[in-house]
């Protein structure tokens, strides 16, 4: 038998030891054949500069999400501009119910990502082929489940959250035209989610920007040229999220390893649904929790009148690209953390960490401070309308100042769920975000009673919610660290 040689493994020069036999047949080990499987794009993030490896995933994460705000913003000006102040208040005033009903099984597509992402980590070909398969099967039925709901209860929901009488109409017809796409929009959450898991975070930015510049275009004949408004801009929407959807299916469906999708195959696994469901039902239902007290909230502007809530729409708009930003790293975090924890590589953990918490910062307060200096003109894209900018700027105004705080909410209950703790950031936001926020908009709301008052209480929120994160992961750290202790010396 020949000595043991490296060879080197796709792109990403993954080397594994390979043994050559007596006649010239290679024997490849079953770690190494796993590896082989994968595409070249498929990435190890256990190993080499943790830092550059998290910016180089986080990059093209942050482009797809401010692509996909920017063709979301490219809706908004598109109607505020040529369908006027009404139409653009219809279209934003949706925004925090459609959270609140998608967050849920968008939460389900993290739990894809961690149990991929670990199962590939410690090299279970099997179990990342099930969990493929459930995943895709389980998108397609959140996806309709969402569709049904959303399209029959639509003016039944935006009536609760007191939508103005002269907007709710309108609201309701996008409303229902939008939750029409939802099984689309959930298969590419969830495909998107599997290519995440393995380091490729480019192919489904390059999707997006095809479905993209397709939104844009149609937003642009649907409500310029046929006079559509609302409707032409959730058709749009609909249209360009079948687009990606189907790209990014097509790029599993070609895929040779164990990522490899079988449309003939798809049907739930129970061990990896049970997985996928244990880590990403309570990050569904934390998304929720914070949507939902994002409803109560967006119920309060609404009171405020039509140019507040377009003042208001214009302003989260913006903000969103901030977020996406800062989310980024977070969810750079969920993934190293789980590959790490899958490859049993726990000295990696605290780098991750702390190299995520970093980034997320320096995004948010970089981003954060220069959308508010730049906010006037930034509001001008939205709206001529100077009572409507005024509003805006009222909320960016407390927002966009303390935003990182958000980014470090959620890179640190990332970390968290990477680690196998998903019921833990649920129950921490679930009191730090929604009941914080519900008391306050019930008690210091109704004595000071203004936007100012009811936008601060999301920074409060934050801080108490990140805080609380920070004290559990030391907790949850010290206990892994213990454990590998007593494990050292019993070995």
């Amino acid at each position: 038998m020949v000595a043991p040689h490296l060879c080197k493994i796709g792109v990403n020069s993954m080397f594994i030891e390979c043994k050559n036999d007596r006649n010239r047949n290679k024997e490849v080990s079953k770690e190494a054949a796993f590896f082989m499987a994968q595409t070249t794009r498929a990435g190890d993030l256990t190993s080499g500069p943790m830092l550059k490896k998290i910016i180089l995933f986080s990059l093209p994460l942050a482009a797809s999400s401010i692509l996909q705000l920017l063709f979301n913003a490219a809706d908004v000006v598109v109607v505020g501009r040529f369908a006027g102040s009404t139409a653009l208040a219809a279209v934003g005033s949706n925004g925090a119910l459609i959270n609140l009903l998608v967050n849920l099984f968008v939460g389900l597509s993290l739990g894809a990502n961690v149990v991929a992402a670990r199962c590939f980590g410690a090299k279970d070909e099997q179990g990342v082929q099930n969990t493929v398969q459930t995943s895709v099967t389980l998108g397609l039925v959140s996806g309709v489940l969402l569709a049904f709901l959303g399209f029959f209860a639509a003016r039944g929901l935006l009536e609760l959250m007191s939508c103005p009488e002269d907007v709710i109409d309108l609201s309701t017809i996008y409303l229902k035209i939008y939750f029409i796409g939802m099984p689309m929009t959930m298969l590419y959450n969830f495909n998107s989610a599997l290519l995440r898991a393995v380091g490729d975070t480019r192919r489904p930015l390059y999707c997006l920007a095809v479905s993209g510049v397709i939104n844009v275009l149609l937003n642009l004949v649907f409500v310029i040229l046929f006079q559509m408004s609302v409707a032409g801009v959730a058709l749009a929407t609909i249209i360009s999220q079948t687009v990606s959807a189907i790209l990014v299916t097509v790029l599993l469906m070609k895929e040779q390893g164990p990522l490899h999708l079988d449309l003939r195959h798809l049907g739930f696994h129970k061990g990896a649904l049970v997985q996928i469901l244990k880590i990403g039902l309570p990050a569904g239902l934390q998304s929720t929790v914070f949507s939902l007290s994002n409803v109560v909230i967006q119920s309060a502007v609404n009171s405020f009148g039509s140019t507040v809530v377009a003042g208001n729409s214009a302003a989260a708009n913006i903000e969103g690209f901030i977020y996406t930003g800062m989310n980024a790293f977070a969810q750079a975090a969920v993934t190293f953390t789980s590959q790490n924890v899958g490859a049993r590589r726990y000295d990696n953990l605290d780098r991750v960490m702390r190299n995520c918490l970093l980034c997320a910062v320096v995004v948010g307060v970089v981003l954060g401070g220069g959308a508010y200096l730049a906010g006037e003109g930034l509001l001008h894209f939205y709206s001529s309308d100077e009572a409507v900018i005024a509003a805006g700027l009222a909320r960016m105004k407390v927002i966009c100042t303390s935003y990182f705080f958000c980014g470090v909410m959620d890179t640190l209950a990332s970390c968290l769920r990477g680690r196998g703790y998903s019921v833990l950031p649920m129950i921490v936001s679930l009191v730090g975000s929604c009941l914080l926020r519900l008391v306050w908009i019930a008690t210091i709301f109704q004595l000071f009673r203004s936007t100012t008052t009811l936008y601060i209480s999301y920074p409060i929120s934050w801080v108490l919610t990140a805080s609380v994160h920070l004290i559990c992961l030391l907790v949850v750290r010290h206990k892994t660290n213990e454990a590998l202790k007593q494990n050292a010396m019993a070995a």
